[in-house]
């Protein structure tokens, strides 16, 4: 992952039990420094194209087909809002139906809950939506109905585990991902953020060094 290359370093006493001294330091990726996307720019919808994650693609290979560039997976991942990769990415068919088995097992095809179905009139106004979690027993007046007594509908299907987890599965399909015409920009952004100001830790703009708790200091 390119993303990695773009952390600035840190110089961390070393814990190594081979060390010669302890003035040794071992030089590591500074995790802690992260990015993340403008606040100002994450409600501005025109800097983003709606993208579809078709089955078995992956981070890099999106940044492939998307920037020409599969390094460029970490900007997949910062401009669709992914933190997660292994709970937030689509899972693949296998993938889903392995997991889904595994949490559901026997239970697979039991009903996990009941929705609505939609209901219009005999002049096509709507009655119900649908897409509403009822109870299975749910009713509704039947409309259209000259009966003295009510009739009524029961406009619910059931929704299976594993139905349940191929919709979950698919709202993630949807992502948002930064224009590339905004993408030079949003580099230039997050290098600016990587950048180390000054401090006694910083060494140069892309190294700091921790405090060396080996090193007593005199009385």
């Amino acid at each position: 992952m390119g993303y990695f290359r773009e952390l600035p370093n840190v110089e961390y006493q070393s814990f190594l039990s081979d060390s010669l001294s302890s003035q040794s330091y071992l030089t590591v990726k500074n995790l802690f420094r992260r990015n993340k996307l403008r606040d100002d720019l994450q409600n501005v919808f025109t800097i983003f194209d709606k993208y579809e994650i078709v089955e078995g693609a992956r981070p890099d290979t999106v940044a492939e087909e998307y920037y020409g560039d599969s390094e460029l997976d970490w900007v997949v991942l910062i401009t669709a809002g992914i933190i997660n990769v292994r709970d937030e990415w689509p899972l693949s068919n296998r993938e889903l139906y392995n997991y889904a088995h595994e949490i559901h097992g026997n239970n697979l095809n039991s009903v996990r809950y009941y929705r609505t179905t939609e209901v219009k009139d005999a002049e096509g106004r709507l009655i119900l939506p649908a897409g509403k979690v009822v109870d299975g027993n749910f009713t509704i007046p039947k409309p259209d109905t000259s009966n003295e007594e009510t009739a009524t509908l029961n406009p619910v299907i059931g929704v299976t585990n594993w139905e349940y987890e191929v919709l979950k599965n698919n709202k993630k399909s949807s992502i948002y991902l930064l224009k590339i015409n905004y993408l030079q920009q949003f580099l230039n952004d997050m290098r600016d953020i990587m950048v180390y100001q000054k401090s006694s830790e910083r060494i140069n703009d892309r190294l700091i060094r921790t405090e060396n708790t080996r090193v007593s200091m005199p009385v």
